[in-house]
Protein backbone atom coordinates (compact mmCIF):
# COMPACT_ATOMS: atom_id res chain seq x y z
CA UNK A 1 0.00 0.00 0.00
CA UNK A 2 1.71 3.57 -0.90
CA UNK A 3 1.59 6.82 1.01
CA UNK A 4 -0.34 9.33 -0.57
CA UNK A 5 1.33 12.54 0.01
CA UNK A 6 -0.93 15.83 0.08
CA UNK A 7 -0.17 19.30 -0.04
CA UNK A 8 1.37 20.78 3.39
CA UNK A 9 0.14 24.20 5.52
CA UNK A 10 2.41 26.05 3.88
CA UNK A 11 1.45 24.67 0.18
CA UNK A 12 4.30 23.16 -0.70
CA UNK A 13 3.85 19.43 -2.26
CA UNK A 14 4.89 16.45 -0.06
CA UNK A 15 6.86 14.54 -2.05
CA UNK A 16 8.33 10.73 -0.57
CA UNK A 17 12.06 11.40 -1.30
CA UNK A 18 13.78 8.55 -0.43
CA UNK A 19 11.91 7.30 3.19
CA UNK A 20 12.95 10.64 4.85
CA UNK A 21 9.36 11.76 5.47
CA UNK A 22 8.99 8.56 7.28
CA UNK A 23 12.16 8.49 8.65
CA UNK A 24 11.49 12.01 9.79
CA UNK A 25 8.10 11.46 11.40
CA UNK A 26 9.46 8.71 13.14
CA UNK A 27 12.75 10.76 14.51
CA UNK A 28 10.24 13.39 15.80
CA UNK A 29 7.76 11.22 17.77
CA UNK A 30 10.57 9.40 19.45
CA UNK A 31 12.23 12.99 20.39
CA UNK A 32 8.02 14.22 21.10
CA UNK A 33 7.49 11.12 23.30
CA UNK A 34 11.28 11.19 25.10
CA UNK A 35 10.68 14.70 26.38
CA UNK A 36 6.99 13.82 27.40
CA UNK A 37 5.12 16.47 25.15
CA UNK A 38 1.66 15.50 23.85
CA UNK A 39 1.04 15.79 20.17
CA UNK A 40 -1.32 18.35 20.35
CA UNK A 41 1.16 20.73 23.10
CA UNK A 42 4.27 20.42 20.17
CA UNK A 43 1.79 21.05 17.44
CA UNK A 44 0.24 24.68 19.39
CA UNK A 45 4.03 25.27 20.47
CA UNK A 46 5.18 25.04 16.30
CA UNK A 47 1.99 26.99 15.09
CA UNK A 48 0.47 24.20 13.03
CA UNK A 49 -2.31 22.01 13.60
CA UNK A 50 -2.70 18.58 15.31
CA UNK A 51 -3.89 16.75 12.32
CA UNK A 52 -0.87 18.26 10.02
CA UNK A 53 1.44 16.82 13.03
CA UNK A 54 0.31 13.63 13.46
CA UNK A 55 0.59 13.23 9.71
CA UNK A 56 4.09 14.48 9.30
CA UNK A 57 4.70 11.80 12.50
CA UNK A 58 3.54 9.22 10.02
CA UNK A 59 5.13 9.99 7.08
CA UNK A 60 2.19 11.32 5.08
CA UNK A 61 3.52 14.96 5.14
CA UNK A 62 7.19 16.88 4.72
CA UNK A 63 7.42 19.60 6.34
CA UNK A 64 9.30 22.99 5.33
CA UNK A 65 12.33 24.06 6.90
CA UNK A 66 10.39 26.71 9.09
CA UNK A 67 8.26 23.93 10.08
CA UNK A 68 11.01 21.84 11.11
CA UNK A 69 13.03 24.80 12.63
CA UNK A 70 9.48 25.50 15.29
CA UNK A 71 9.34 21.89 15.90
CA UNK A 72 13.06 21.69 16.76
CA UNK A 73 12.62 24.68 19.10
CA UNK A 74 9.31 22.66 20.52
CA UNK A 75 11.53 19.47 20.95
CA UNK A 76 14.57 21.60 22.60
CA UNK A 77 16.40 20.11 19.69
CA UNK A 78 19.00 21.55 17.18
CA UNK A 79 17.25 23.01 13.90
CA UNK A 80 19.95 21.00 11.89
CA UNK A 81 19.55 17.50 13.32
CA UNK A 82 16.11 17.90 12.10
CA UNK A 83 17.26 19.62 8.93
CA UNK A 84 19.81 16.40 8.62
CA UNK A 85 17.37 13.52 9.78
CA UNK A 86 14.88 15.33 6.36
CA UNK A 87 17.84 15.38 3.92
CA UNK A 88 18.28 18.83 3.85
CA UNK A 89 21.36 18.96 5.11
CA UNK A 90 24.12 16.27 4.59
CA UNK A 91 25.01 14.04 8.05
CA UNK A 92 28.18 15.45 10.26
CA UNK A 93 30.96 13.11 9.95
CA UNK A 94 32.21 14.26 13.55
CA UNK A 95 31.16 11.14 16.14
CA UNK A 96 27.62 11.83 15.58
CA UNK A 97 26.66 9.70 19.00
CA UNK A 98 28.30 11.69 21.03
CA UNK A 99 26.09 14.70 19.27
CA UNK A 100 22.48 13.09 19.31
CA UNK A 101 23.40 11.82 23.05
CA UNK A 102 23.64 15.85 24.02
CA UNK A 103 20.52 16.14 21.66
CA UNK A 104 18.48 14.04 22.99
CA UNK A 105 19.31 14.47 26.69
CA UNK A 106 15.74 15.73 28.21
CA UNK A 107 17.41 17.34 31.37
CA UNK A 108 19.87 20.05 29.04
CA UNK A 109 17.87 22.96 27.92
CA UNK A 110 18.29 24.34 24.31
CA UNK A 111 20.84 26.72 25.16
CA UNK A 112 23.07 24.21 27.78
CA UNK A 113 22.92 21.67 24.70
CA UNK A 114 24.41 24.36 22.30
CA UNK A 115 27.28 25.24 24.52
CA UNK A 116 28.24 21.51 24.95
CA UNK A 117 28.26 20.70 21.05
CA UNK A 118 30.20 23.82 20.68
CA UNK A 119 32.74 22.91 23.11
CA UNK A 120 33.10 19.40 21.47
CA UNK A 121 33.37 20.07 18.41
CA UNK A 122 36.24 23.21 18.99
CA UNK A 123 37.95 20.25 21.06
CA UNK A 124 37.74 17.67 18.00
CA UNK A 125 39.35 20.57 16.05
CA UNK A 126 42.01 21.52 18.37
CA UNK A 127 42.64 17.93 18.77
CA UNK A 128 43.07 17.62 14.41
CA UNK A 129 44.77 20.64 14.45
CA UNK A 130 47.52 18.47 16.55
CA UNK A 131 47.22 16.17 15.09
CA UNK A 132 48.18 17.69 11.65
CA UNK A 133 51.00 19.48 13.00
CA UNK A 134 52.73 16.47 14.61
CA UNK A 135 52.71 15.31 11.19
CA UNK A 136 55.01 18.05 10.09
Amino acid sequence: MSKTFRTSESGETDTPESGHALDLGAFIRQHRERSAISLRKLADIAGISNPYLSQIERGLRKPSAEILKRLARGLSISAESLYTQAGLLEKRTDHPAVADAIEADPHLDQRHKQLLLELYRTLLRERQDTEQEKTK
